[in-house]
């Protein structure tokens, strides 16, 4: 693990490998290590792999009690980490919270991504229901902490046939959810509580793109992966079968087959 300080937080990250820069991003309540299979492998096989924990997440600075982290104060972190680590133009991935994030990236620093992988997420701007929801439950998050909210939604981001037959797998995700600071999620509920909507810029993208998403999604649905399979012109599409919200380690060798051809692609 390595550490930057940057705008006044401490952002925990790993940096594997060299060739083609790939930098991804995790969802909500995740960290880092989300990413571990993908980091370990691709970094093998020629690539620098970047991950970092979100501000308020894994063992990055976590925010006052009273914050709200919208998607562009993430966006601003990533782009502050990549001039740390001197790179100018790379490979942008996230899954879910994180997927959205890379949307705002793009949007803001178009010229800096090379290719765009955009798993388990939506484009859509927030609805007035899902801002209610979301404000709600950072408001129980301080109050009771996190742990009912991880028990809750096991089940949805890991596909219930796959918490029974892949204990290991359901256990790092409740682990990863359980130990994130509730000031970190509860910033990030409340700042995606105010997410625009990306549609729009996503016409706009005119690098190779690949969009990933579980038959068995929730959070997500199929329907999602879809709309911007039709908005950014000439991406690619990936329908994992028996994955719900997190493909990448449910159904990892079948995620990992679909990245590998997207970044030879790109290479």
């Amino acid at each position: 693990m390595s550490t930057a300080e940057l705008d006044g937080i401490s952002v925990a990250y790993d940096d594997l490998g060299t060739g083609l820069p790939v930098v991804l991003v995790h969802g909500h309540p995740f960290n880092r290590s989300m990413w571990r299979p993908q980091a370990e492998r691709f970094s093998r096989e020629g690539y620098r792999v970047i991950t970092a924990d979100l501000r308020g997440y894994g063992e990055t600075t976590k925010p006052p009690h009273d914050a709200k982290n919208r998607l562009d104060v993430f966006a601003q972190d990533i782009a502050r980490l990549v001039d740390h680590l001197g790179l100018e133009r790379f490979v942008l991935g996230g899954l879910s919270m994180g997927g959205q994030i890379v949307m705002e990236f793009h949007r803001t620093y178009p010229e800096r991504v090379a290719g765009l992988l955009l798993a388990d997420t939506s484009p859509q701007e927030e609805t007035e229901e899902g801002k209610r929801v979301r404000n709600e439950t950072a408001d129980r998050v301080l109050a009771e902490g996190i742990g009912w909210y991880a028990d809750e939604v096991l089940t949805k981001m890991v596909a219930p046939d796959n918490v029974r037959t892949m204990p290991d797998v359901a256990a790092h995700v409740l682990e990863m959810m359980r130990t994130t600071p509730p000031e970190g999620a509860a910033a990030a509920l409340r700042g995606r509580a105010e997410r625009p909507d990306y549609r729009d810029s996503l016409t706009k993208v005119t690098v190779p793109s690949l969009i990933v998403v579980g038959t068995e999604d929730e959070f997500t649905p199929v329907s999602d992966a879809e709309l911007m399979h039709e908005l950014i012109p000439g991406s690619t599409l990936a329908v994992i079968e028996g994955a719900a919200h997190m493909p990448n380690l449910e159904r990892e060798a079948e995620f990992n087959t679909v990245f590998a051809q997207f970044l030879k692609e790109i290479a």
